[in-house]
């Protein structure tokens, strides 16, 4: 089963996350390396993962008409913003 790592992009749908997946590719003539994306419909049973999250997910039987992968673990969870913004803004008021 293939394995692949991305960061989630989407969590709006029900058990389902949106990932997007980088990888370089070498161009055949020019020799140059070039990034390129891909998305990926996964299945995430409890709903554990939000948007910016890095994640491994795994090849699955179809579950739907787009999804084929699930979330296998949480590589790196995404810092909240709002927690940094407020530490910052209360040094500032002292």
């Amino acid at each position: 089963m293939r394995k692949l790592k991305g960061t989630i992009v989407s969590d709006k749908m029900m058990k389902t996350v949106v990932v997007r997946v980088d990888s370089l590719k070498l161009h055949p003539k020019y020799r140059k390396y070039y990034r390129v994306s891909e998305k990926y419909k996964a299945h995430d049973e409890k709903s554990e993962y939000k948007t910016g999250d890095v994640v491994m997910i795994q090849e699955m039987r179809p579950m739907s008409k787009d999804k084929r992968w699930r979330v296998v673990e949480l590589v790196k969870r995404q810092v909240a913003e709002e927690a940094v913004e407020s530490d910052e803004g209360s040094g500032i008021n002292e």
